[in-house]
């Protein structure tokens, strides 16, 4: 069976749409799913079959609607307030339980006090989506009595071994920063383009942050050992725009049905299940 890695990377994560229904498309069981961050609230919508719910709220997103959502402040551990993002999770997720969801379910939130990643199996559902999104310095982090929750993306931004310890067989992970070239031509960083006009400091501070969460992503997967890996074509698009569902979910889409062959080779290679004797 496969289980699904689904990887951080804010607006980008309505490319998870995509690559889930070309799976759906062609029938393709999903028995685990573990998330960081957009990663898991996507994965969310997998576990409780709420995907079409997902997905029509963020076909829906507009920046008018994003402006009216936030609530800044300068007190709460975070740039932006989140009673309104909370209140759109219940609307939702309501108040499930992770250890109550059809499907075997995990989110990775990262302890701002120990460094520690932190699985995310059982409780509150929108609470564990709120602690795996809780951007450092935009959201303000979920707190428990020893641990200040914030977004996974910075110790485990593809779970894998997470996705793998819910009993899958086969992890499909899927990786919305691999795209470390579009972002970077993006940010005008190109050869084509060397002796010219250089980008400036901020932009050269965002591709190296880049840069380090595609190589955290890339290393993590390869020792984890992901089975397929799904790197759609969506550097182009700024993370920080939660705008582009429509681009995101078609180009998600094609990059699925390209490893539609990957993964049912996958799944023609495992063992038929035993059958019980007759006695």
């Amino acid at each position: 069976m496969i289980g699904l890695a689904l990887g951080g990377g804010a607006g980008l994560g309505w490319a998870h749409i995509g690559v889930i229904r070309a799976l759906q498309d062609e029938n393709i069981p999903i028995s685990a799913v573990a998330g960081t961050s957009i990663g898991a609230i996507v994965g969310a919508g997998v576990a409780l079959d709420r995907l079409d719910l997902v997905e029509e709220t963020a076909r829906s997103l507009s920046f008018r609607t994003m402006l009216r959502m936030g609530e800044f402040s300068f007190r709460s551990g975070g740039l932006i307030g989140t009673n309104k993002i909370e209140q759109e999770l219940r609307r939702h997720f309501g108040s499930v339980l992770i250890e109550d969801l059809p499907v075997p379910y995990a989110a990775v939130a990262a302890d701002m006090i120990s460094g520690d990643r932190v699985i995310l199996d059982g409780g509150d559902l929108v609470m564990a989506l709120r602690a795996s999104s809780a951007i450092p310095g935009v959201f303000p982090p979920v707190q428990t009595s020893r641990m200040l929750l914030a977004d996974g993306g910075m110790v485990d931004p593809v779970p894998v071994a997470v996705t793998r310890s819910l009993g899958a067989a086969h992890v499909v992970a899927i990786d919305l920063q691999g795209d470390y070239i579009g972002r970077a031509q993006r940010m005008g960083l190109e050869a084509k383009g060397i002796g010219t006009k250089m980008p400036g400091p901020l932009k050269m501070a965002r591709a190296a942050l880049f840069m380090t969460m595609r190589t955290l992503g890339r290393v993590r997967m390869a020792h984890e050992g992901a089975d397929v890996v799904i790197t759609p074509k969506i550097g182009h698009v700024d993370v920080a725009d939660f705008t582009k569902a429509d681009e995101l979910i078609a180009l998600g889409r094609q990059a699925g049905q390209q490893a539609i062959p990957e993964i049912l080779d996958l799944l023609e290679r495992e063992p038929a299940p035993a059958m019980e004797s007759a006695g």
